[in-house]
């Protein structure tokens, strides 16, 4: 049986060939078996195409400002495994994360005919959730991995959940336009409890279903407000309350629409019955110390390199409208894609922003990777004129727009979080707060 965290990660990828088996039955059994102990007070389940990652940490801050004990656990991770698993702000050690694997291994019956096989992600979502509950804790925050009516965060009834947005994104697995994406990420919704919808647009298909499962609904735009002041933003709420509130330190202006919502969570989470936690007063201080790797980080030095998670059509315009208020001089990106991506409509969202493409081979990196060539052919179809370059990893790519790159030209490193780690460990910068 291994018994080091590298050796079980190793083995659940071996242990169970699909790397994506959406569904409920299985994994909650096996929490059965563990017991199901709550994995904390109050539960916060966020979903959602863009933005988990960040409204994740926002509300992460904010509840550890009021003096709260709390969890997080969010997916994929950028250098190390244990950024998947944080408790009271710091990442879950090896060993806590090796016992766990040997807790679900037994209780899914391992080596037996009839075991229960479990993926890579069921297995994380499990040991999260039983580190949690033996952390007693006051509020854990769970991100969803994937859709969220049948993803295996989904075993847990939040008290409030949360849908950031709702895009063109898993099209295989999720549907294929934002009425059907939108009634997926809907089933982590309880009937009762309060759901904090992130935009102001959402489709008709997330709020019907929300609608029938009877989620007391609270929407970005109609039951609270986010505007902008010259100094900071407000934050306002149907029921008259308002908050002055720091701009969030990540940089994007897509960022006040998730610092909205988590104050809405937040907001929600105090007025539920038997909760006596003044939580948005400590919005605020929370809110000011937030950092998130990878989201628009902008690493020091010349050029100047930008690196951002952003992998589908919504997120590279979010990447224009932010490039779009901080003028410069011409970009180079460094683009590498996983193979079930928009990868035409990631580019065209970027248009005549990029100077030069840098395109950058996954195959490497995971059997989802697409090769340079592909991303190639999806830039000449779409602008059959761009200039790019083809290379075999994300590491040559950057080494190439570095050395390419004129005074006060900028270089972009986005499209998968493959790309994102790779250039954060080749410039040698950490994740800050989450060290393996």
């Amino acid at each position: 049986m291994p018994r080091t965290l590298a050796e079980w990660l190793a083995y659940q990828e071996r242990v169970n060939p699909r790397a994506i088996e959406l569904g409920l039955d299985r994994v909650r059994e096996v929490w059965r078996r563990m017991g199901a102990a709550p994995p904390a007070r109050r539960v916060v389940t966020v979903g959602g195409t863009n933005g988990k990652g960040s409204t994740v940490a926002m509300l992460e801050a904010m509840l550890r400002a009021a003096g709260l004990h709390v969890g997080c656990y969010t997916s994929p991770h950028l250098l190390a495994y244990n950024e998947r698993v944080r408790i009271e702000g710091g990442n879950a050690p090896d060993a806590a994360l090796a016992a766990s694997f040997e807790r679900i291994e037994a209780a899914r019956g391992a080596g037996a005919d009839d075991a229960i096989p479990l993926t890579y992600f069921e297995f994380g979502t499990l040991a999260a959730l039983d580190l949690f509950a033996r952390a007693a804790l006051d509020v854990a925050v769970l991100e969803v991995g994937l859709g969220g009516r049948l993803d295996a965060v989904n075993i847990v009834d939040a008290d409030v959940a949360v849908v950031t947005t709702v895009d063109l994104d898993h099209m295989d697995w999720l549907g294929a336009d934002r009425d059907a994406i939108g009634r997926e990420k809907a089933g982590i919704a309880r009937r009762g409890r309060p759901a904090i919808v992130g935009e102001s647009d959402p489709p008709a298909g997330l709020l019907d279903v929300l609608a029938a499962t009877g989620a007391r609904v609270e929407r970005a735009g109609a039951d609270f407000r986010a505007e902008r002041l010259a100094r900071g933003w407000r934050w306002t709420h149907r029921d008259g309350t308002a908050l002055e509130l720091p701009d969030p330190p990540l940089a994007a202006p897509v960022q006040y629409a998730n610092a909205a919502a988590a104050v809405a969570a937040l907001h929600a989470l105090e007025r539920l019955p038997g909760v006596a936690w003044p939580l948005t007063a400590h919005a605020a201080a929370g809110l000011r110390t937030v950092r998130v790797p990878a989201r628009l980080q902008v690493l020091p030095g010349e050029p100047p390199v930008i690196v951002d998670v952003g992998h589908n059509p919504q997120a590279a315009r979010a990447l224009a409208e932010w490039l779009d208020a901080r003028p410069g001089g011409p970009v180079r990106a460094v683009y590498g894609a996983l193979s079930d991506k928009d990868v035409a409509g990631v580019i065209a969202a970027l248009g005549a922003r990029v100077a030069h493409w840098h395109l950058a081979g996954l195959e490497r990196d995971t059997p989802r990777g697409l090769p340079a060539a592909a991303l190639r052919d999806a830039l000449q179809g779409v602008s059959p004129q761009a200039a790019f370059d083809l290379h075999d990893d994300v590491g040559q790519a950057l080494a190439a727009a570095r050395a390419a790159a004129r005074p006060g030209e900028r270089v972009l490193a986005f499209g998968s979080f493959f790309v994102a780690s790779a250039v954060l460990e080749a410039m040698g910068v950490g994740v800050p707060g989450r060290a393996g």
